[in-house]
């Protein structure tokens, strides 16, 4: 059940606010939606001006937001200066997060070597599980998959992307290490679907996407150090509020889909829970995960359970997919200021 409420539903529920008769966004404050001159260029041909319409459409209807839209301006800062500030808020955040979280630290002399190399193996296929999901996504996305995905019943999206992804995903979890070929063919197809799902991001600026990247993979790596380093099992009892969370996360998720818009106060309260609500979740998640993989691998390393790296990096994809959509939305919500 934590692993269904886990999957990323961001876009596949932006999607259903889309309609053909409607601007794609729910604007309660708002006069009615103008064209978009920044996708849109004086003389464009109906295809042209179709497909740019989409995008404008996906990229409105992905921030979610219910208050006052101020008119976008593109972001005219230095992308280098940007990716240094996001370095050292990485880093910062990391000496940080251990200073705060990490006082009681492991007394058995470090971490076994046996624990480091499960623990190294997992994250080396979380890395490679994103690769896939990234480079799948933006091969979609050239290829016209997100227009024709947008144009799809949105329940279509949503009911058929989680049915792939849970089936993808239970049927790795039941495939014995050893059966390398069918292991890693559905890990890839659960990647795959990831990345089917996910496409339409790239409708969002390369430079938003790699700032979002950045501070999600600081946030996960101060954290997964945090984890690594702590006592054994010091924070598996997270487990249980961790669920309860993620329920209210994922029940927070839909109400957009199954609200009418004159809920405006209620709208703007399940968006906050869904977002900040869903950082503070996964960001626990992310501890709760890697304290149970080292918890596996003294379990395998004692024979009590088979060694299973691809089922371990699973549950970090799942982690990183969320805080990283979210991280696009705050950052695009910035933008708009």
């Amino acid at each position: 059940m934590a692993f269904i409420l886990r999957r990323p539903f961001a876009v596949s529920a932006g999607l259903k606010q889309i309609t053909k008769s409607s601007p794609g966004i729910r604007l309660f404050h708002n006069s009615p939606v103008k064209s978009n001159t920044f996708f849109n260029s004086k003389s464009t041909t109906p295809a042209a001006s179709a497909l740019s319409k989409s995008k404008a459409t996906f990229q409105n209807a992905f921030r979610r937001t219910y208050m006052q839209q101020p008119a976008y301006a593109p972001d005219r800062g230095n992308l280098t200066q940007k990716l240094l500030y996001g370095a050292a808020i990485l880093g910062g955040t990391i000496v940080a997060t251990n200073l705060i979280f990490n006082r009681e630290t492991r007394e058995d002399g470090g971490m076994p070597p046996f624990e480091r190399e499960y623990l190294n193996q997992t994250f080396m296929h979380t890395g490679l599980g994103i690769g896939i999901i990234g480079i799948t996504a933006k091969a979609l996305h050239s290829s016209g998959w997100s227009y024709r995905l947008m144009a799809t019943n949105p329940w279509i999206v949503v009911i058929g992307g989680l049915a792939l992804s849970i089936g993808t995903m239970y049927g790795t979890f039941n495939t014995a290490p050893d059966n390398y070929i069918q292991k890693y063919a559905l890990w890839t197809g659960f990647n795959a679907t990831q990345a089917a799902i996910l496409s339409p991001l790239m409708f969002m600026s390369p430079a938003l996407l790699a700032r979002a990247g950045i501070y999600t993979l600081g946030m996960m790596g101060s954290i997964a150090f945090v984890g690594a380093t702590a006592k054994q099992e010091k924070y598996l009892y997270l487990g249980g509020p961790l669920l309860a969370g993620v329920a209210i996360v994922a029940i927070s998720g839909f109400a957009p889909l199954v609200l009418p818009a004159t809920a405006v106060r209620t709208l703007m309260w399940s968006e906050k829970i869904w977002l900040y609500g869903g950082l503070a979740v996964f960001g626990g998640f992310t501890l709760y995960d890697v304290q149970k993989i080292l918890q596996h691998a003294r379990m395998a390393e004692r024979g009590m359970v088979r060694k299973d790296v691809v089922n371990e990096s699973i549950s970090l994809e799942l982690d990183f997919l969320n805080i990283f959509i979210r991280m696009v939305q705050i950052l695009g919500m910035q933008r708009r200021k």
